[in-house]
């Protein structure tokens, strides 16, 4: 009695303390939405846009005092890139932390399978069609092209890297670059044949949120929702699993199957956030590390914590290049200019740990 009394206030502290944790970092989101979404050319403040909101979701009338155009810019214009944008944040950056924790390597994120290069040379091909006037149905559209584009190369990379069935993370991560290699020649020869009108796939390639709709929105929700209920759900089984392969087998956890189940939630995840707004890459890998250092190892708590997370860094990305930046740069540039460096520090401080 008297060593277990002990372990159960432990665990009580840290259930406060992760609870306290996700309080602030959602109190922190639902702020920085209202606060983007008044920014831009057109000035609203934090009242107002909860006032447009609000009566979009009331019903009520607006105060007869409001610019008539308040509501088309909140609502139609600025909330759903704002959202795309925390959705697509908080997809990549639970997906970096799935294949951090299955992998057991701190510089995985979700690119290191080569699913974003899948999405990115599916969606190509679709803008390259669409230059060339083919005319195709909505099957051929950017999204669901991506879409598949990302599951082909995730099946490839399970085809080469567990002929057996067994997934190990050295073969993984080597089948992703080898696919990702491929895969990059593909674009380069889709760009070449787009000529003149190249630019159209370069931009998409470096990442962006203009234009983004509800139905974006709605499409990421559609998705996103449901693998981080997985994701939660098989949270314990991917703490047992940091123990290794059999050890998590001798407790009771069929490894290889919660494995190939969690990567193909994140690969999903992965591949409908690339492709709603090209590539985005660090935020899965930036997110995880510093959380990780702040809340601790538990899955439980950090793969919650992360969609927060990476909601809330996306979010004030975008929001810079919106709307503080003179020109709008795609947001793919701004993410590797910050994530860039922090992926050269981890890298290194890996080696330092490996030669010691």
């Amino acid at each position: 009695m008297k060593t277990t009394a002990p372990l159960h206030s432990l665990r009580r502290h840290q259930r406060k303390r992760g609870f306290s944790a996700l309080t602030v970092l959602a109190l922190l989101l639902s702020t920085e939405i209202i606060l983007a979404t008044g920014m831009g050319f057109l000035a609203i403040s934090p009242w107002e846009v909860m006032e447009v909101i609000w009566s979009s979701i009331s019903g009520l009338s607006l105060p007869p005092a409001m610019n008539p155009s308040f509501p088309f810019v909140v609502m139609e214009v600025r909330l759903p890139r704002i959202l795309a944008a925390a959705l697509v944040g908080g997809g990549l950056a639970m997906a970096g932390a799935v294949f951090q924790a299955i992998l057991l390597n701190p510089l995985a994120d979700p690119y290191t399978l080569g699913v974003s290069s899948g999405a990115a040379f599916g969606a190509s091909l679709a803008l390259v069609l669409g230059i060339f006037g083919i005319s195709a149905p909505a099957f051929f559209s950017v999204p669901l092209l991506a879409f598949l584009g990302a599951m082909a190369t995730l099946a490839v990379v399970f085809y080469l890297a567990a002929p057996d069935g067994r997934l190990s993370s050295n073969t993984l991560i080597l089948s992703g670059v080898i696919v990702a290699a491929i895969l990059s020649a593909g674009i380069g020869f889709i760009k070449y044949l787009a000529d003149e009108q190249v630019g159209v796939i370069i931009f998409w390639l470096m990442g962006s949120f203009v234009g983004k709709t509800w139905s974006d929105v709605t499409l990421l929700t559609l998705f996103t929702l449901p693998c981080l209920l997985v994701m939660l759900y098989f949270a314990r089984d991917l703490n047992i699993l940091a123990l290794g392969g059999r050890m998590a087998d001798s407790l009771g956890v069929d490894s290889r199957r919660i494995k190939k189940i969690l990567l193909l939630a994140a690969s999903l995840l992965t591949a409908i956030c690339v492709s709603v707004s090209g590539i985005i890459g660090f935020v899965g890998l930036i997110i995880p590390h510093l959380l990780r250092l702040a809340l601790g190892p538990d899955n439980r708590l950090l793969i919650p914590a992360c969609f927060l997370g990476g909601a809330i860094l996306l979010l004030t990305a975008d929001t810079i290049t919106r709307a503080w930046l003179p020109t709008e740069l795609p947001i793919g540039v701004l993410t590797s200019l910050i994530g860039g460096p922090f992926f050269c520090l981890i890298f290194r401080r890996k080696q330092l740990g490996q030669r010691v």
